[in-house]
């Protein structure tokens, strides 16, 4: 099984949630695009909140200098991101896929985030309440539908918000992967907590997602 973990923007907690998938999973990690950072990159993190020792952490396809759309922080280094040269790691492993930041997030002049997905991906959508959420998950959800990718659920992240939540399943009929709260901190403790909890619904995925028709 392979999940794409995309976020409705940057911040909402897509690197949190990689660690909960591949802790629960004891799954593959790969960040195919890391722009700054380098020292702590999103697989470091990752890594270092997990406890089993099955996962293994796949090398990013581009490692970026600069905190910066990736576009821009190629631009800087010089280089153009080309998909073609963006390869899925080889694993006989579940393996955990994490964006950067939201679906329209530019890695080139013609191509974005949204791009990197396959049609034999299992997308997974991270939505964080704030003003302007609902519109950003609606929207990241429908752009997903447009693709004819397959939507495996969402993970809400932070506070709660029942009104918001309820709105965003109800409208788009997806399913609720499990919540995250605003805890004041995440070890390898934490993850391995929220990993028992999401476990179930996580292997139910593997399951197949029927995926839109044309």
């Amino acid at each position: 099984m392979k999940l794409f973990i995309t976020g409705i923007s940057t911040d909402v907690g897509k690197t949190i949630t990689s660690a909960i998938i591949v802790e629960a999973l004891e799954a593959d990690y790969w960040k195919p695009i890391q722009a700054g950072d380098l020292e702590n990159s999103d697989a470091a993190k990752v890594q270092s909140k997990i406890s089993n020792t099955k996962s293994q952490f796949h090398n990013n396809s581009y490692a970026l200098n600069t905190p910066a759309s990736p576009h821009l922080a190629a631009e800087i280094d010089g280089i153009t991101i080309d998909l073609n040269k963006i390869t899925e790691p080889e694993t006989n492993n579940h393996l955990v896929i994490e964006g950067a930041g939201g679906l329209f997030v530019p890695l080139n002049d013609k191509e974005f985030v949204i791009d990197l997905i396959r049609h034999d991906y299992k997308v997974i959508v991270v939505s964080r309440h704030y003003l302007g959420s609902i519109n950003h998950t609606l929207l990241t959800i429908e752009a997903l539908q447009n693709r004819k990718l397959n939507i495996a659920g969402i993970i809400f992240s932070g506070s709660e918000n029942k009104s918001s939540e309820t709105i965003i399943l109800n409208s788009m009929g997806i399913k609720c992967i499990g919540r995250i709260d605003e805890e004041p901190y995440f070890d390898q403790n934490v993850i391995r907590e929220y990993a028992d909890l999401f476990k179930d619904n996580l292997l139910s995925l593997g399951e197949s997602i029927p995926r839109l028709q044309d």
